[in-house]
């Protein structure tokens, strides 16, 4: 490490070392700060922040002292919170509804590099940490394991166009509280608990006799706000009768009501900017067009600041995987989604938008330009792509247990891949094993079952896959980023931006 304390100083005079000595220099990361220069290194498989020079951030970074003449500065939830105090650029942001972004989910904490690549100069700005709660719980990461990965991606990159950190799919109020007291700028409230979708299918007396059980209150309040009603909207004619109005009602009026409480309890509350979005697609409903309206006007009219809402649109979002349904029909609702989003003032949001390469134009055409799109296994997936690529063992080994454990990755998600439908593994040769990333059933079969691949465990305690995983992807760090650059990159040019 001693040979490359100079570099900072050749890299204040532009004269830029090269890579030796298994110490990996990320230039774009260097920064001075008064007096103290700072430079992410990377010595055998481990970043840390060099640091050299007197002032005040040199003081507060905790490192291990080297040769008297500066500190290696490890990546510490604590010394990102340095970073955060004296550079802006490295703290998450909120973007509001007048610019596309994207949320680019990293399961591992290293996609983020890749990532800030493709979006650097798109008229997209990125939402770098994203993780669900389900993510978390699977993988064993923190929401703070999420934030520190994302900003120190960002000042390894030296990237200042500015990103987000999505509390993403949050349900409960504690984790509403505690991802917005650790600094996320991005709110995505699932609504999931508050819709009852057994009345899609009820009858008509179900239908009544639910109805008839609400407080005179709202009943009174909704048939007097809409029965009857004609609603302009952007070109569109909307009206409830009187079967449909209550079927909206039984079953968007109680997350209605949570979505209020939330927004004036914690979102209003905060001193800064955030993008508070709506998720009502993590349900059986599909959201017609005129339930959007209602769901959006009552927030609206309640006084609820909508940054971003996301339907259950038409046809099947699966994960990892393109769009599945009928396109003209897509088309047809996405136009009148759209409509009233740009009515009400929000942008749409496109949840489970891995891979949806098929409707990505439409959604280009009729957002305008300006949405929410959400990513997330499509970057592991590409992880696994490099694995199989550059250590086919661990893939083939990786690949046997996630087949043995499929069923139990169910529990978590909703996807119907024919596992049928690819080449048994003993059949297929190392060379062409990253094809298996090509075939839909194998990347729902990759996709689902991340979180039991990343934590097996086997005799002693030890991880079967983990420790190897994340070493092969350390070893071929810049294939992982070129493969993002393309596959990530894809996405943002069948978008439009």
């Amino acid at each position: 490490m001693k040979q490359f304390l100079p570099a900072i100083e050749l890299l204040a005079k532009g004269e830029l070392p090269s890579n030796s000595n298994q110490i990996k220099v990320y230039e774009k990361s260097y920064t001075v700060e008064g007096n103290v220069h700072l430079l992410m290194v990377k010595n055998s498989g481990e970043k840390f922040i060099l640091a050299t020079g007197e002032g005040a951030i040199f003081d507060e970074l905790t490192g291990t002292d080297v040769d008297g003449k500066g500190k290696a500065c490890p990546l510490t939830y604590e010394n990102r919170l340095v970073l955060n105090k004296y550079f802006d650029y490295t703290v998450p942001q909120a973007f509001g509804t007048e610019i596309a972004t994207i949320g680019l989910g990293d399961r591992l904490g290293l996609a983020s590099p890749g990532h800030i690549e493709t979006v650097r100069e798109k008229n997209i700005k990125p939402v770098l940490a994203q993780q669900s709660i389900r993510e978390l719980t699977l993988t064993n990461r923190s929401m703070n394991d999420m934030l520190d990965a994302a900003a120190f991606a960002v000042f390894q990159e030296g990237y200042k166009g500015g990103y987000g950190a999505d509390g993403d799919h949050i349900k409960e109020e504690s984790d509403i509280q505690y991802a917005l007291s650790l600094g996320a700028s991005m709110i995505t409230l699932d609504c999931s608990d508050h819709i009852d979708n057994t009345i899609e299918k009820a009858s008509p007396e179900v239908l009544d006799e639910k109805f008839n059980a609400l407080s005179e209150v709202v009943k009174q309040r909704y048939m007097e706000q809409y029965l009857g009603k004609t609603f302009e909207v952007n070109g569109l004619t909307l009206t409830l009768d009187e079967t449909e109005l209550k079927k909206n009602v039984l079953l968007y009026d109680k997350a209605i009501d949570y979505t209020t409480h939330v927004y004036n309890e914690y979102i209003s509350k905060e001193n800064r900017a955030i993008d508070f979005e709506i998720s009502i697609d993590e349900t059986e409903t599909v959201t017609s067009p005129i339930s959007h309206f209602f769901v959006a006007n009552e927030l609206i009219n309640r006084g609820v600041k909508v940054v971003s809402l996301a339907p259950r649109f038409c046809g099947e979002f699966q994960k990892g995987i393109d769009y599945i349904g009928d396109v003209e029909q897509f088309e047809v609702e996405l136009r009148e989604h759209a409509l009233i989003a740009e009515h009400f003032g929000y942008k749409l949001s496109i949840h489970s938008g891995s891979d949806k390469f098929m409707v990505f134009p439409i959604i280009a055409e009729y957002t305008k330009g300006v949405f929410h799109v959400k990513t997330a296994g499509t970057n592991w997936l590409e992880a696994i792509r490099v694995i199989a690529a550059t250590n086919p063992d661990l893939y083939r080994r990786m690949h046997v247990f996630a087949l043995e454990n499929f069923e139990e990755a169910l529990k978590y998600y909703h996807v119907t891949p024919d596992l049928n439908s690819f080449e048994k593994l003993e059949n297929v040769e190392d060379a062409k094993l990253p094809e298996y990333m090509n075939n839909d059933a194998a990347r729902q079969l990759f996709h689902v079952t991340y979180g039991l691949l990343l934590t097996a465990k086997g005799e002693n305690d030890t991880f079967l896959f983990r420790d190897e995983f994340f070493k092969t992807l350390d070893k071929y760090e810049e294939e992982y980023r070129d493969a993002l650059v393309s596959h990530i990159g894809k996405h943002i040019e069948l978008l439009g931006l």
